[in-house]
């Protein structure tokens, strides 16, 4: 893809997607994310992708209710509260709404059966966290939300992206808009002040840096695998 894409602020962000930047332009230039781009994709791509993203929501709410319980501040409590009540309150909500723009209704979408690429992704995230500690879970989360702002950004910013008659651009600009950077900036920040606290900070020279990019670059790998996930519907 052309133009200039927008970089989400964040030490550790940055130390982590540096060594796995070849993983992570496969990522955010996926060919699933590219055909969003020129509104190629098909239809039948989409519809999946979508019913498996509302799975995919109800799981990341679990992921932040454990990151209430991880957390070791109030702010960090606070952080993840709100992405749990986000999440449950309103996401849920305008994406079933959302769902229902392209054809598919409320019965559908809860029916569906969670696709493998969708499990393997989302129960890893829960294991960091259980395994680990907030800065753990924090890092696993990182490439969706953080990385979902970066794809919009760069959507919005390029040239070659397709305005008009493009029936993903309302997706596209979703993930570009101010609300979602927003919410990409403020993941970074956190992710930042979780590592200080239990770093120091000198991120890259604390024994944990190693372990704590394996899990950035397997959870980037996973991000890969739920673009792959939305190239291949199931066939009727």
């Amino acid at each position: 893809m052309e133009g200039s894409p927008a970089e989400i602020g964040g030490r550790l962000f940055g130390l982590l997607k540096a060594p796995a930047a070849a993983l992570w332009q496969s990522y955010v230039e996926h060919p699933f994310v590219r055909r969003l781009a020129d509104g190629s994709l098909p239809e039948s791509c989409f519809r999946h992708y979508l019913v498996q993203d509302y799975i995919f929501l109800i799981h990341y709410a679990r992921a932040y209710a454990l990151g209430v319980y991880k957390g070791e501040t109030v702010e960090e409590l606070r952080y993840a509260a709100s992405g749990v009540t986000g999440i449950l309150a309103e996401e849920l909500r305008l994406h079933l709404d959302y769902c229902g723009r392209w054809g598919l209704q409320e019965a559908e979408v809860l029916a569906t059966i969670e696709d493998p690429r969708n499990m393997a992704y989302t129960r890893y995230v829960l294991e960091r966290g259980l395994a680990g500690d907030y800065l753990d879970l924090m890092v696993a989360l990182a490439p969706c939300v953080i990385g979902y702002a970066e794809i919009g950004a760069r959507l919005l910013r390029d040239p070659a992206t397709r305005c008009k008659d493009n029936p993903y651009y309302a997706w596209i600009e979703s993930y570009g808009g101010p609300t979602f950077q927003q919410m990409g900036q403020d993941a970074a920040d956190q992710l930042d002040r979780a590592a200080e606290r239990r770093l120091g900070r000198n991120f890259e020279r604390s024994p944990r840096f190693v372990e704590l990019a394996r899990t950035f670059e397997a959870a980037t790998r996973l991000e890969v695998g739920f673009w792959d996930m939305g190239l291949d519907p199931p066939r009727s």
